[in-house]
């Protein structure tokens, strides 16, 4: 089921990292797949316990949020990490139309499919919207609001913003709210940064400008709030673990692993979730969720997740609206 309470309305040493990250995580997969079975029979399993131990509302006892990145035409005309090998380009050479293709996947192609499967299965996603994707493909993005999804932002186009002075992030911040609001009509709550890298401006400024919630955090695996300039604001914590950019277009997960990984993680908190209050975490990227075969794999993820009793789909401003009225919300007593 999906709960919600709002109203309708890169550089070379990002593909050392992915590559490396990948192959970790495939690593621990195999090595898990690899354990052998004690001689022994194991004892009887018990009964799976589905009762919701009331963290959630509407007896929910797992919340998923989905992340849909909506990046493909916003990413810079040369040098943005795809599958094919990095070129120097000339200065002759304005754009690398190779890479182009590859993200224009995602709009003319990758959304489109997603949108079909998240109705199919009645979910609602948050849609991380790059301003400038938004701004020239403005009716993508008002089809993915008015099909129940949330837009936030995403930075006014792909670009890091950890070095920047105070004044220049500001700038940037105020620029990628009012372009996602202009293509959208809705004002985005949420933010999260190019690669989840914040500087010491970033949280103070989004306080500021009227955000309720960032999610560039992998500390936990539940929502929580921090103080912020004296007040509460709430993290959404993100993930890399269920992250289809790092496993899939890092090139060392198959989708198969892909669904497997999801499951296995989804299993563990879905066993936890009577004892404490358990959110899951998964991306999906326009141009790399969006292909056929992904989208078979996560059709056969949202099957599965939603056989299981108190299993809800929640967007992540509904989930920071309710992690700030909820008196149960963990609060960290650090900022990081």
């Amino acid at each position: 089921m999906t709960y919600n309470d709002s109203n309708p309305a890169t550089p070379p040493a990002r593909r050392t990292f992915l590559a490396q990250a990948g192959a970790g995580l495939a690593a621990g997969v195999a090595m898990v797949a690899g354990v052998s079975q004690p001689a022994a029979a194991a004892p009887a399993s018990q009964p799976e316990d589905t009762r919701a131990g009331g963290f959630w509302p509407n007896d929910t006892r797992l919340v998923i949020s989905i992340s849909m990145q909506f990046e493909a035409g916003g990413q810079p005309p040369k040098g943005a990490d795809s599958p094919f090998p990095p070129v120097e380009f000339p200065s002759s050479v304005p754009v690398d139309l190779a890479s182009a293709t590859w993200f224009a996947y995602g709009y003319r192609e990758g959304i489109p499919r997603l949108l079909d499967l998240w109705d199919r299965h009645g979910v609602k996603v948050t849609s991380h919207m790059i301003g400038e994707a938004a701004r020239r493909h403005p009716e993508l993005a008002r089809e993915i609001v008015s099909r129940g999804h949330e837009a936030a932002a995403h930075g006014p186009a792909w670009r890091s913003q950890f070095a920047m002075t105070r004044d220049d992030e500001r700038r940037f911040l105020t620029e990628a709210r009012d372009m996602v609001e202009a293509a959208t009509g809705q004002r985005p709550v949420g933010y999260n940064c190019n690669w989840l890298r914040r500087g010491p401006h970033t949280l103070p400024l989004l306080q500021e400008l009227g955000y309720v919630y960032h999610i560039d955090d992998v500390s936990r695996d539940e929502p929580f709030i921090e103080t912020v300039g004296g007040r509460d604001f709430v993290v959404v914590p993100y993930t890399l673990r269920n992250n289809d950019i790092l496993l899939i277009e890092g090139r060392n997960y198959s989708p198969t692993m892909f669904l497997e990984q999801i499951k296995l993680d989804f299993d563990q908190l879905y066993a936890e979730a009577g004892q404490r209050r358990r959110l899951m975490s998964i991306s999906a990227h326009d141009r790399i969720s969006g292909t056929p075969q992904m989208v078979r794999a996560w059709d056969a993820f949202l099957r599965y997740a939603r056989s299981h009793p108190g299993v809800a789909f929640m967007r992540k401003d509904d989930i920071a609206r309710f992690a700030l009225r909820s008196p149960s919300t963990l609060r960290e007593a650090e900022t990081i």
